[in-house]
C-alpha cells in the first residue's frame, strides 16, 4: 500500500466534496444577488453586501469564508473585506455573459433530487424520462444553454453552414427539435426576421412556456411551438432543421434523423449542435468529459432508454459516431463546421 497516494487521494476525494457542498453556496449566491451585488463594488465588507441584498450578515460573512476558500472572490486581510474580480463577475454574476455558469448548479441540483431515480434505473436497467426529472432541470437547462446560443448560434454556427446564413436572411422554414423552453428558437427568429421557425419538443410544460417566451420576445407571429416528437412533427420542405444538444437524447437518433430527411426540402440543411467530445474515450479524460459523463449517466443516458429503441448514445457520442447515425439514416454529407470547447457543430445534407 502506497500510504502517499492514498493522502493524495484522500485530499482530490476533500477537494470534490468542497467542491460539491460549494455548488450549494454558488447557487445560493446567485439566487439572493450577492455576486451581483459584488460585481463592480470592489472591495465590500459583509456588513455592506447584507445591506446591499437585504440579508443578515452573519450568514453572508460565512458565505464569503466559503467563497474565499474556493477562489471565487478575493479576501483583503487588512481590511477584511471581500472582492468579486471582474473576470469571475462574468462567470458568476453577468447572466448575459457566453460564459455564465450559474445556472449549472441548480442542474446539479436537480441530479440530487432525482438520485434514489437513478439508482432504480441502474438496478433495473429501465430509463429516465425528460418529464420524469425534478422540474429544476428545464429551467436550469434553459438558462444555462441560452447565452452560449446567444453567443454562437448566429453569429458563427449558422455561418459555418453553407448557404444557410443567405437563405434564412431571405427567407427560409427552419424546424427546431426538442426546442424546450424555445431559446435557440427565439434566438433565431430575432435574427431573421424574414424567416418562419418551428419549434418541436414531446414535453407539454416546456411547449407552454416557450410559447409564453416567444409572446415575451415579441416573434409569436413567426414562431410557432408544437407538442411532437422528432418521428412525428409535422410540416415538411423544411429548409433548416435544428437538433439543439438532443439527438443524444433520443431513444431512436436513427430513426429521428429518417424522418427528417423526409420532411427536409432537397437542398435543406440539418444543424446538428453536440456536446464537444473527442475521438476516444481517453480524450475526454478532462474536467468538461467529467461533467458531460456524470450528465450523461443521470440524465441523457436515461432518458434514451426510457422511449423506443433506446440506443442510449449518451452525450459524449463524438463526431464519428454521429455521422455513423447519419449514415445510417440515409445522409451522405457530415461534416464539422465548427467547434467551441463545449460543442461539436456539424452540418448534415442528404
Amino acid at each position: 500500500m502506497n500510504e502517499a497516494r492514498v493522502q493524495e487521494f484522500v485530499y482530490q476525494v476533500v477537494n470534490d466534496a468542497a467542491a460539491s457542498m460549494s455548488g450549494v453556496m454558488t447557487n445560493i449566491g446567485h439566487k439572493l444577488g450577492l455576486y451581483k451585488a459584488m460585481a463592480g463594488a470592489g472591495a465590500i465588507t459583509p456588513k455592506q453586501l447584507a445591506q446591499k441584498t437585504n440579508t443578515k450578515e452573519r450568514y453572508v460573512q460565512e458565505w464569503l469564508n466559503n467563497q474565499a476558500a474556493g477562489g471565487y472572490v478575493i479576501y483583503h486581510p487588512t481590511t477584511r473585506a471581500y472582492e468579486l474580480p471582474d473576470e469571475h463577475a462574468m462567470v458568476l454574476a453577468n447572466s448575459e455573459s457566453p460564459v455564465f455558469m450559474s445556472p449549472a448548479f441548480d442542474l446539479i441540483s436537480s441530479m440530487w433530487l432525482d438520485e434514489d431515480k437513478t439508482i432504480d434505473a441502474f438496478q433495473t436497467g429501465k430509463g429516465i424520462g425528460w418529464h420524469e426529472h425534478h422540474p429544476r432541470l428545464f429551467c436550469s437547462c434553459e438558462a444555462f444553454f441560452r447565452n452560449g446560443y446567444k453567443t454562437y448560434l448566429t453569429n458563427s454556427w449558422i455561418p459555418a453552414l453553407s448557404g444557410v446564413e443567405a437563405k434564412l436572411k431571405a427567407g427560409a422554414k427552419v424546424a427546431d427539435l426538442g426546442c424546450g423552453h424555445g431559446a435557440s428558437t427565439i434566438i433565431m427568429a430575432q435574427a431573421f426576421p424574414n424567416s418562419t421557425f418551428f419549434g418541436f419538443d414531446y414535453h407539454f410544460d416546456s411547449i407552454a412556456t416557450a410559447r409564453l417566451r416567444a409572446e415575451a420576445a415579441g416573434v409569436a407571429d413567426r414562431v410557432h411551438f408544437e407538442v411532437a416528437t422528432a418521428k412525428d412533427y409535422p410540416g415538411n420542405n423544411y429548409d433548416l432543421v435544428c437538433f439543439m444538444d438532443c439527438l443524444h437524447d433520443m431513444g431512436d437518433p436513427v430513426g429521428a434523423a429518417k424522418y427528417t430527411k423526409q420532411v427536409l426540402s432537397k437542398d435543406g440543411t440539418i444543424l446538428l449542435v453536440e456536446p464537444y467530445a473527442g475521438k476516444k474515450l481517453e480524450d475526454n479524460l478532462n474536467p468538461i468529459g467529467r461533467m458531460y459523463y456524470a450528465s450523461s449517466t443521470a440524465i441523457c443516458t436515461p432518458n434514451s432508454l426510457s422511449q423506443e429503441v433506446g440506443l442510449g448514445l449518451g452525450n459524449q457520442a463524438g463526431e464519428e459516431r454521429l455521422a455513423q447515425v447519419m449514415s445510417e439514416a440515409g445522409f451522405s454529407h457530415c461534416r464539422r463546421a465548427t467547434a467551441t470547447p463545449f460543442n461539436l457543430i456539424l452540418e448534415v445534407r442528404i
